[in-house]
């Protein structure tokens, strides 16, 4: 996997890799940027819920799960002081759907966790994750919600 970053001005660049998509990247104002794309950091939390996401969503429908809305959100902390590196995460699944199983919400997160998502294997080494879900009902109620712990 290849990847390069090309700069246009200021703090303004654009992220490209070998898929051929670009991304761009900037960051705040009060830092030399103007606010015209995602901070690098941004990218790090977005690739953790994209990957674990594929894996999730892939295995419930594969259990035959009927999943009518699947949303991942990453919430990390930083550190206060230079480099501000991300310090702890919570993952939360979100699955919506009819009659989903409790337990094939979890067999999924656990494969994404401990065998599928490169991008969860690789930062789960560096900070904490808590990794917790939610599943709903076709009309929103909320019908269970627990936590799926990392093996340590």
């Amino acid at each position: 996997m290849n990847a390069k970053v090309t700069w246009h001005q200021g703090l303004s660049l654009t992220g490209s890799a070998d898929s051929g998509f670009e991304v761009p990247l900037g960051t705040d104002p009060a830092v030399g940027g103007a606010n015209d794309g995602f901070r690098p950091l941004e990218l790090m939390a977005i690739s953790l819920a994209g990957c674990t996401a594929m894996d999730v969503v892939s295995i419930l429908q594969k259990k035959r799960q009927q999943v009518s809305a699947f949303t991942v959100n990453v919430a990390s902390e930083r550190a206060d002081s230079h480099p501000k590196v991300i310090t702890a995460a919570t993952v939360e699944y979100h699955v919506t759907g009819t009659e989903i199983s409790e337990a094939a919400v979890l067999r999924a997160i656990e494969l994404s966790a401990t065998r599928y998502c490169p991008a969860q294997a690789m930062l789960s080494k560096v900070f904490p994750m808590q990794l917790v879900y939610y599943i709903y009902a076709e009309d929103g109620s909320l019908i269970k919600q627990g936590q799926y712990v990392l093996p340590e």
